[in-house]
């Protein structure tokens, strides 16, 4: 197997700016190792002699037993160290290993492939993409022959931070090299290309792993089938689905809760149905996932009723809802006005001791604000600050929105302006709830300052403030922005357009565009 060169491999660790031969010095974890030297010194096991590797389960355990090695004579091979280091792995203390790695360094243990895997998943799993390329850089300068492992490590990690095209450079690299990808490899890039939201490349990198002779699991199936659920391709999806059983793998209840919701989500009710009976020909049984998704469905076409027989249905299954249950239930009764309703469901999970999050509480918010009830809304979101749950951009969202409904925009400019004590950044439903209820004047000043929030107007900001500038008479201002917007790469409008149109007819000024 050749050694790697590749300027895709050797690229990361350039930019990262780490040198391979002193990677430990440059990321730098001497605190972690100070720590391990105190409680190497102060701590011992609690029961006589540490537990071996395999069971070790207590960091202090573990560092006890590496403060025994490191000053033996003869010190302990690599192996030994290996899996004390793992031990620590599987209790995802990864600083700690990496600290550990830089002490054995230190003691002239020389690392082997084994050691400097375990060190390059540590440094992905801690975000050092970088340090753990210099990892790759080290092995390379010793003449350690990088394994599958090592690439499948810092594949993962790459997706894990949504470099999907490092990721995909790194897998072609690897190949080219004369690597053999195993399954891990594979469905970690079809993992990465799905969550990325690159759909059609998932498709195509599915089908190549069928072409090399790794046929896919129903894992990576079920991958590629939520992603096309999610991307909209419910017919592509279904299809996939169907090949799937024609190749007599069984699906499992993830594959049938993607196309569930998908189909919940388009109103097919038969389609859902045939699935549903399927599931119980195929003794799939119903799980918390598909019983939210039916509740969701119900409740979304205003069927409380249903929504709550099956509920019922699903604790006689004996499963008991969770937080996104009693959630969709509460912003169901929230919409239909039933907000008694609402508050009692919420003291029920309170009693199966179940406390609201950020979610429930926004939506009893939003509920208030539906009402016009700004009071009751205001008191529920300082409830909210005082159990300790702090609200987000979304709940600002809510009560802005609601002060702007009901003309108090002095209180929604109040709310605006806490946004950054609070350390919520606005996003664009803030600037265009405020702009569309705002004066003018005032809502220029707001769009003016959105990039300063690094918060880019879109084509809906555009339209808002043209269709304000227009409705008020600011017409030299409504064709300047309009000339803006079209630069950015946006176009006006239904309303825009109309507006634009009413103001040439009347004006019987076809330049004013010009």
């Amino acid at each position: 197997m050749g050694k790697l060169y590749s300027s895709i491999i050797l690229h990361p660790i350039v930019n990262g700016g780490r040198n391979p031969s002193n990677f430990h010095s440059s990321c730098s974890f001497n605190t972690v190792a100070t720590h391990i030297n105190a409680l190497s010194k102060n701590s011992m096991p609690a029961r006589g002699k540490p537990k071996k590797y395999d069971s070790l389960d207590n960091v202090d355990d573990a560092l006890f037993s590496f403060n025994k090695m490191i000053h033996k004579y003869p010190m302990p091979s690599v192996v030994e160290f290996n899996k004390l280091l793992g031990a620590i792995v599987r209790m995802k203390r990864y600083a700690i290993a990496v600290s550990m790695c830089k002490q054995m360094e230190f003691f002239r243990v020389s690392p082997d492939v084994y050691t400097l895997n375990i060190l390059t998943n540590c440094f992905c799993h801690l975000g050092q993409l970088d340090c753990g390329f210099s990892v790759l850089g080290k092995m390379l300068k010793l003449g350690v022959e990088p394994t599958v492992v090592t690439f499948s490590t810092l594949i993962n990690g790459l997706c894990n931070q949504s470099q999907i095209s490092h990721a995909v450079g790194l897998f072609d690299e690897m190949i080219g090299q004369g690597y053999r990808p195993n399954l891990i490899v594979y469905s970690t890039i079809l993992n990465g290309l799905c969550k990325t939201g690159n759909t059609y490349r998932a498709v195509r990198f599915l089908r190549m792993m069928e072409e090399r002779g790794f046929e896919p699991n129903i894992v990576a199936y079920s991958t590629v089938i939520d992603c096309l659920c999610k991307n909209g391709l419910l017919n592509e999806a279904l299809d996939l689905f169907s090949e799937v059983k024609a190749k007599g793998i069984r699906p499992n209840i993830v594959s049938y809760n993607c196309l569930i919701h998908a189909l919940c989500n388009l109103g097919q009710q038969k389609e859902t149905m045939q699935l549903l009976n399927e599931m119980v020909d195929n003794n799939i049984s119903c799980d918390i996932v598909t019983y939210n998704v039916l509740i969701d469905a119900h409740c979304k076409e205003g069927m409380i009723s249903e929504a709550i027989e099956i509920l019922d249905t699903m604790r006689k299954h004996g499963i008991e809802p969770n937080l996104i249950t009693y959630n969709i239930c509460i912003d169901a009764y929230c919409k239909e006005g039933m907000l008694a309703e609402a508050k009692d469901i919420v003291d029920t999970m309170i009693k199966q001791g179940i406390e609201p999050d950020v979610v429930t509480y926004s939506v009893l918010v939003d509920g208030h604000c539906l009402q016009n009830q700004m009071d009751k809304a205001k008191s529920v979101f300082q409830l909210m600050i005082e159990k300790g749950c702090a609200p987000d951009i979304h709940s600002y969202n809510i009560m802005i929105n609601g002060y702007c409904k009901a003309k108090r925009l002095d209180k929604a400019m109040e709310l605006f302006d806490e946004l950054a004590q609070n350390g919520q950044i606005p996003d664009t439903v803030t600037y265009n709830t405020l702009m569309q209820e705002g004066l003018p004047d005032e809502a220029c000043q707001l769009f003016r300052s959105m990039e300063e929030n690094d918060c880019l107007p879109d084509s809906f900001c555009y339209n808002i403030m043209i269709r304000g500038f227009l409705r008020n008479s600011y017409t030299s201002k409504a064709t300047q922005l309009l000339k803006e917007m079209v630069s950015k790469g946006f176009s006006a409008g239904t309303s825009t357009a109309t507006l634009f149109l009413d103001l040439i007819l009347r004006s019987n000024n076809k330049s004013i565009l010009i």
